[in-house]
């Protein structure tokens, strides 16, 4: 018997969900949650998939931490007058002076510490919930960190966009920063180092400076934790050694600009790329729509074609709107600016779209049983 396979889609207007219990083969979906709410990022609780989570902004209500408790059928907000407890949204202290101007990552925690969950904002800061995200603490070893004079602003604002968990020891994680770079921690967050060294930096004028990279994207390798693969502002990179160093892994490609990078679940070092035409023109090179595909780590780079748009096809893709699931044969999905979410059965080789005309997608995110 098949499994369910569970798509999370976050938009500009809302939460989708598209559902496939047939191999994939079609996909059923559900009516719109948080219907216009701008939905960074979407995602299912993997240690209670009832449990679901929304960085949600919207423009008279500002920004919060969605949750539901049911698989989406209610939500712990209003449709009418925002949300229902505002503790349930991250905020710093009234003494800082400093507001969140927009919620833009939800990180449910280690499979060995249940309750906790993991918040990125605008402006950068991380915050911890150690009771589902009824309440919230600021994370004062990133958000205090001493090189946050040097960071600064991208095209999307100052924000902290992923946290990568280790996916054995829980005090380990990676957070990335627009534009401030990577930073590690090795003790659950008390301290943060950062870990840029070898990434390109061509809109600064010290490129070796330590902090104010503009990291896209990064992904991890699903056997090897130290192997890491970057999207960057100014190309793409890999890292053998957690971090502390990074060369460069683009030769081969159409561009150094990009935003989404994706790591296939069961191939140590196969990465998947959407490059643009650059920073300066942000839609698929001559409007030819490509994915690309390395299977030894950004060594070689092959163009995927079978299915897309190969005419007029000039969208992009936002960082979190490309994923993948943890099929033998495993789904990749990306969505793009013109609303459509294009899937792969195979591990790239074919695509076909899953669904048109939504808004903007945002993010993508898996889950499945």
């Amino acid at each position: 018997m098949a499994r369910e396979v569970r798509l999370h889609v976050g938009t500009s207007k809302g939460a989708f969900r598209f559902c496939s219990d047939n191999g994939r083969k079609t996909w059923q979906s559900d009516a719109p949650a948080l219907a216009g709410w701008s939905i960074n990022h979407y995602i299912e609780d993997p240690r209670d998939p009832s449990r679901l989570y929304a960085a949600a902004n919207h423009m008279v209500w500002g920004p919060m931490v969605a949750c539901s408790l049911d698989a989406g059928r209610t939500w712990n907000i209003s449709p009418h007058r925002g949300w229902e407890e505002p503790s349930h949204s991250p905020a710093f202290p009234p003494e800082l002076g400093v507001a969140v101007k927009a919620a833009w990552y939800i990180r449910p925690g280690h499979a060995e510490r249940p309750g906790e969950v993991w918040a990125g904002v605008d402006p950068a800061a991380l915050f911890r919930s150690s009771d589902w995200g009824a309440t919230w603490e600021p994370v004062a070893g990133i958000n205090e960190h001493p090189t946050r004079d040097g960071w600064q602003p991208g095209g999307g604002g100052l924000i902290l966009h992923k946290l990568l968990l280790d996916r054995v020891n829980p005090a380990k994680m990676i957070a990335t920063i627009s534009a401030g770079g990577a930073f590690r921690t090795e003790d659950s967050g008390a301290s943060w180092q950062p870990i840029n060294q070898g990434v390109a930096a061509d809109f600064m004028p010290d490129p070796n400076q330590p902090v104010g990279h503009c990291v896209h994207s990064l992904v991890q390798s699903p056997t090897d934790p130290n192997w890491l693969f970057q999207q960057n502002h100014c190309g793409q990179f890999r890292s053998a050694d957690g971090g502390e160093s990074w060369q460069n892994a683009g030769d081969g490609l159409p561009s150094t600009f990009g935003f989404p990078a994706a790591i296939h679940p069961h191939e140590e070092k196969t990465v998947y790329v959407a490059p643009l035409t650059g920073d300066y023109f942000r839609a698929f090179p001559e409007g030819e729509m490509a994915i690309y595909r390395s299977r030894d780590g950004g060594d070689t780079w092959q163009a995927l074609r079978s299915g897309l748009p190969q005419r007029d096809a000039y969208m992009s893709a936002f960082r979190a709107a490309m994923t993948t699931d943890t099929d033998d044969d495993a789904g990749i999905y990306l969505g793009t600016s013109t609303g459509q979410i294009f899937f792969s059965p195979d591990s790239g080789e074919s695509w076909r779209m899953i669904v048109d005309f939504l808004p903007p997608v945002l993010s993508l995110e898996t889950a499945s049983t």
